[in-house]
């Protein structure tokens, strides 16, 4: 990627958004982590951008964001602990931890890059119980605020063992999740007055620290997110799934709004999470539709949302050969530069093949729907 790479992609955009999401159409290739530190590289020296937000648990996010801005602890230990779905072991990963800790070394705070994961404690088979987020969005009111906030115990008793909530069992047997128990219903009325709290109280806990009251809120949304995800987990309709994944897909969008509050920003994730038109997958036997984080934010800051999908050409480890020539794919694969970015609109109108993956973790890009993205970004191989 070239220094002038960043600029190109802002010639395709109507001005600079608030939030401008890179797609992939599959996790952990060396070759598209790359791509996205060199892009955010670039928007940070040229542009004006200060974060970069990637689809990993939120709040493991805050322990990377830490060691960013502070240097505080051990590099080894961050990329362990700051990252969910095992994405800490990718050297991609360890490489922007480290270009941001570098690059905020001597930096007044205003000036630092920061980091943030901005989807929720939540893997493909199971999410996280409760009681951290419960405890941390109690302890901050409770240090600050009398307001009848009830006890802590209370809510330790009603979560009992964390292991009820993470049971990966309950992702396909509804009977073994907690999420509708007479606890659980008793836990989102606890958790609605504590956000309902946080709200009334803005003026005092925004004057005392913004940061604080912003970390606060991360809490408070990831609260009510798994409590509304776990419901969803114990449900036995038919729409169960569409719902757990309009459920992820839903915090995913309220941490990136948040996120953009603070000013422009970089997001990473899977092109199916961060594209505007309704996502798509197969999963258990069904073929589910739902609005995914970037349709959702899409509709909330309009062209203040920027959306670039990534394509790639081979990926000759997991059986992904080249390409036909008549699919996006193809066509981009025929061009002869190792990676680089075109306008998504040259698709439109075209009659383009759709490209079928024999690895079940890619995902080709849709020809129906490419030219909703902004521009595509491609590597030829991975």
């Amino acid at each position: 990627m070239t220094d002038g790479y960043a600029a190109t992609v802002m010639e395709l955009l109507p001005g600079r958004p608030r939030l401008l999401a890179l797609g992939e159409p599959t996790h952990g290739e060396d070759a598209l982590l790359e791509l996205r530190n060199d892009l955010f590289r670039q928007l940070v020296e040229h542009e004006g951008y200060r974060t970069i937000t990637i689809e990993s648990d939120c709040l493991m996010g805050l322990v990377v964001d830490g060691y960013v801005t502070s240097g505080a602890g051990d590099l080894d230990d961050v990329m362990e602990r700051g990252f969910s779905h095992g994405w800490g072991a990718y050297e991609g990963n360890r490489a922007l931890v480290r270009w941001m800790r570098a690059y905020n070394d001597g930096r007044p705070r205003p000036e630092q890059v920061r980091f943030a994961g901005f989807d929720g404690p939540l893997e493909m088979a199971a999410a996280a119980s409760p009681r951290e987020a419960f405890a941390a969005v109690h302890g901050y009111l409770a240090a600050r605020v009398d307001a009848g906030l009830g006890a802590a115990a209370t809510v330790d008793e009603l979560i009992g063992a964390d292991e009820w909530w993470t049971d990966p069992a309950a992702m396909w047997d509804p009977a073994k999740s907690v999420g509708q128990t007479p606890d659980a219903g008793r836990l989102r009325l606890l958790a609605d007055e504590l956000v309902a709290v946080l709200d009334e109280q803005t003026p005092q806990l925004v004057a005392e620290s913004r940061e604080d009251w912003d970390r606060a809120r991360l809490y408070a949304r990831t609260l009510t997110g798994l409590l509304r995800y776990h419901h969803w987990m114990a449900d036995t309709g038919p729409d169960r799934l569409t719902r757990l994944c309009a459920a992820r897909d839903s915090m995913m969008a309220a941490n990136l709004l948040a996120i953009t509050a603070k000013g422009p920003a970089l997001a990473h994730g899977h092109n199916g999470h961060l594209q505007r038109v309704r996502s798509e997958m197969s999963m258990g036997g069904a073929r589910l539709q739902w609005w995914g984080a970037g349709a959702i934010v899409s509709a909330h800051l309009g062209e203040q949302y920027g959306f670039v999908a990534t394509a790639v050409g081979t990926i000759r480890h997991r059986g992904v050969g080249v390409p036909a020539p008549d699919t996006v794919e193809g066509m981009l694969y025929a061009l002869p530069q190792e990676r680089g970015v075109v306008d998504a609109r040259r698709f439109a109108g075209l009659e383009v093949a759709a490209r079928h993956s024999p690895w079940f973790g890619y995902a080709p890009l849709d020809p129906a729907d490419v030219d909703r993205a902004d521009g595509i970004a491609f590597v030829r191989e991975c």
